[in-house]
């Protein structure tokens, strides 16, 4: 007995020891990610060269390369609840930002064992590594060393405005205000809720960008789009009201 509580002492004393050490080696091989202006600074400079790669040799300049400092208070609410309820976390502004032991249990957790805790805090963790795979950071442990650091400076809301604004489409085609445009020749904030749960289904974890982009099966894009409202509903983040009025109005699609 006193044996197996000397191991246990041990053990105890090698992973204080060894994962430190191993935390220190992931984020050495890491970009700087110390504040929102290192983040900021990266993801214009990777976003920027993107959009040019499309428009380059052409001259085509209907919209600006220009990567903008995302804010959330310029995305539409109910594209926000499409999103938040699409990732499986519709109390996801209802609930406590994630800190402490409970936040460096679920990256553990991950790491270690490949699952993770219930709550919103996935959302939370997911959005962060999204955004390390957004930075080019490669490798499971490396992309959650640096999901802890974007998360120790990034509060809830901004975790959605920059994953919105970094998501790949297609070649030039980046961020959710290029997918709005490219589908619907018009801008994120002019699009209404039928318009906004189409464009949901080109988002995490729907992914048919392509699909819509070329109005591939429309009859299914418009089955998949009135799930989404009717999930929306069913989470009581719009009313049924304003969901079923939604589902009247025909796809971009047809």
């Amino acid at each position: 007995m006193k044996t197996l509580l000397w191991l246990v002492l041990f053990l105890i004393g090698l992973a204080g020891v060894a994962l430190p050490a191993v935390y220190i080696h992931a984020a050495s091989k890491l970009p700087q990610l110390e504040t929102e202006f290192d983040l900021e600074k990266q993801l214009r400079h990777s976003i920027e060269g993107e959009r040019m790669s499309l428009v380059a040799g052409t001259f085509d300049r209907s919209r600006s390369t220009a990567y903008k400092k995302p804010e959330f208070l310029h995305l539409p609410k109910d594209l926000v609840a499409l999103y938040i309820a699409q990732l499986g976390c519709p109390t996801y502004f209802q609930t406590p930002r994630e800190d402490g032991p409970k936040w460096a249990w679920r990256l553990f957790s991950m790491v270690a064992f490949g699952t993770e805790p219930p709550g919103d805090g996935r959302c939370e963790r997911l959005l962060a590594v999204r955004l390390a795979v957004a930075l080019g950071i490669q490798g499971a442990l490396q992309q959650t060393v640096a999901a802890n650091r974007l998360h120790s400076f990034l509060q809830k809301d901004q975790l959605i405005a920059y994953d919105l604004s970094a998501l790949y489409f297609d070649r030039g085609v980046v961020g959710v205000e290029d997918a709005a445009f490219k589908i619907f020749g018009r801008e994120l904030n002019t699009l209404q809720l039928p318009q906004l749960a189409e464009l949901a289904l080109t988002l995490p974890p729907h992914f048919m960008y392509a699909d819509t982009a070329v109005c591939r099966n429309a009859s299914l894009i418009r089955q998949n789009r009135d799930v989404l409202l009717s999930d929306l509903a069913g989470y009581k983040l719009v009313t049924e009201e304003r969901a079923r009025t939604a589902m009247s109005q025909p796809t971009v699609c047809r």
